[in-house]
C-alpha cells in the first residue's frame, strides 16, 4: 500500500525523486509482488517492479494498473480527491508516465520470499514447470531502474530460486547492464529476453512512443544479448492495424531482427482498452484520420482485436518470418506465450467469431498508410 500522506498537497506524498522532464517517483509498499496465473489471465506468474512507465506508449494497455493503485490510495483515505486528480493527469491517464510508483526494495524482497515458496510448492519438484514473466504491465528497465534497481535486486534473488521458465520483456537497452547476471540465471532457469519493438521506423516510434528508446538502440541491445549466449528475440506487439501491419514494415523489422541475432520473433495485435482510447485515438485522428473511425468500429466490448484480423496477422507475420529466416517459436518453447496470444486474439467468453464488419475494417493490407 502507499504510505500515509497529508491530504492537501501532492508534494506531501513520499517523493523519492524527480526527473528534469517532470516525472515524480513515489514510494509504494509491496505486500505481494508475484501475480499468480489465476490473476494474470495469461497462464503464468508476473512481476512488475514499478507501477506506471516513463516510456508512456500511447497504446499501452497497462494504464489501468496505475489507476487502480491511485484509486486504492484514495479509497483508503491516504490521498484526497485533488491529489488523486493530480496523480492521474489532466485526461485521467497521463499520470501513468509522469508519476511512477516505485516498490520499496525491502518490502519487495520480503514479499518475494513468500511468493517464491508458493511457486516452488506448485512446481512439485518439476524444474521450469512454472513460468514467471517480468514486465507485463511496466518496463522493468525503464529509467527508474537505473536509480532504484528493483529489477536487478529481484533477478539477484532468483539466482538461487527453484528453476523457472523465466521471461523478461523490455524496450530498454539498459537490459545489457545485467548481461553477467542473466548469464548466471540462464544456467538455472529457462530464460528468454523479449525486446519489445513495434516497427523499425523512427518516425512511428516517436509518434506512438515519444519517450521510448529508438529502434537501433533496442536492436543493438538484442545483438549484445545474443552474442553473450542469451536466448533473446523480438516481441512485435502491439501491431497497429493499417499502420505497422504492412508487409514492407514487418519485413524491414524482421530483417533487422535477424541481422541483430534474434533467436525468434513473436507478434500480437493491438488491444484498444478504455484507458488507451483517450491517448491513441487523438493521434490516429491527427495522423491517420481514415483509420480512427475504423478502429472505433472494430474495437468494441473487451477491446480485443477481431479474431479474423488476429488470424490474418498471424498468417502474414509467419509467412514473412519464414521468408526472412526467423523462427516464430521460442526455442525454449515458451508455453505461456501461446496462451498470451489467445488472449490477444479472442475476447473472453467468445469462441472465435465476431462481426465480419469489424474484422474487415482492420484486415491487413499491403497499402501504405504511413506518413
Amino acid at each position: 500500500m502507499t504510505r500515509p500522506v497529508a491530504p492537501q498537497r501532492l508534494a506531501s506524498l513520499p517523493v523519492l525523486g524527480r526527473q528534469l522532464r517532470g516525472t515524480l517517483f513515489l514510494e509504494h509498499e509491496a505486500r505481494s509482488v508475484l501475480n499468480p496465473p489465476e490473476s494474470t489471465g495469461i497462464g503464468c506468474w508476473s512481476f512488475n517492479p514499478y507501477v506506471g512507465c516513463e516510456f508512456g506508449c500511447s497504446y499501452c494497455y497497462a494504464r489501468f494498473a496505475h489507476r487502480y493503485v491511485t484509486e486504492r490510495a484514495r479509497d483508503g483515505g491516504l490521498i484526497d480527491a485533488a491529489t488523486f486528480r493530480n496523480l492521474r493527469g489532466r485526461r485521467g491517464v497521463e499520470g501513468f508516465e509522469k508519476n511512477i510508483f516505485v516498490k520499496r526494495s525491502e518490502s519487495v524482497l520480503r514479499a518475494l520470499e513468500h511468493d517464491l515458496s508458493r511457486i516452488a510448492a506448485r512446481s512439485r519438484g518439476i524444474p521450469a514447470k512454472e513460468t514467471l514473466v517480468i514486465g507485463t504491465a511496466t518496463d522493468p528497465y525503464q529509467p527508474a531502474e537505473r536509480k532504484y534497481g528493483i529489477t536487478r535486486a529481484v533477478l539477484q534473488r532468483l539466482r538461487t530460486a527453484f528453476p523457472l521458465r523465466l521471461e523478461i520483456i523490455t524496450k530498454s537497452p539498459l537490459v545489457v547492464r545485467d548481461i553477467p547476471l542473466l548469464c548466471e540465471l540462464k544456467q538455472r532457469h529457462r530464460l528468454s529476453v523479449n525486446i519489445s519493438i513495434i516497427a523499425a521506423s523512427r518516425s512511428l516510434i516517436r509518434l506512438f512512443e515519444p519517450r521510448s528508446p529508438m529502434p537501433h538502440a533496442r536492436l543493438r541491445a538484442l545483438a549484445r544479448l545474443t552474442a553473450a549466449g542469451i536466448n533473446a528475440g523480438v516481441l512485435v506487439a502491439p501491431v497497429l492495424p493499417g499502420i505497422t501491419d504492412r508487409v514492407s514494415s514487418l519485413r524491414k523489422l524482421l530483417e533487422a531482427a535477424k541481422e541483430h541475432g534474434a533467436c525468434y520473433a513473436r507478434c500480437g495485435p493491438l488491444r484498444l482498452y478504455p484507458a488507451v482510447r483517450p491517448l491513441l485515438l487523438p493521434i490516429l485522428e491527427r495522423r491517420f484520420p481514415r483509420l480512427a473511425d475504423r478502429y472505433r468500429r472494430a474495437y468494441t466490448g473487451s477491446g480485443a482485436a477481431p479474431p479474423a484480423y488476429a488470424a490474418a496477422l498471424k498468417c502474414r507475420f509467419g509467412k514473412i518470418a519464414r521468408e526472412v529466416g526467423v523462427p516464430t517459436v521460442d526455442p525454449l518453447d515458451a508455453s505461456g506465450w501461446a496462451e498470451f496470444e489467445i488472449q490477444l486474439a479472442l475476447p473472453l467468453g467468445q469462441s472465435g467469431s465476431r462481426g465480419a464488419s469489424g474484422a474487415a475494417a482492420l484486415m491487413p493490407s499491403g497499402a501504405s498508410t504511413e506518413r
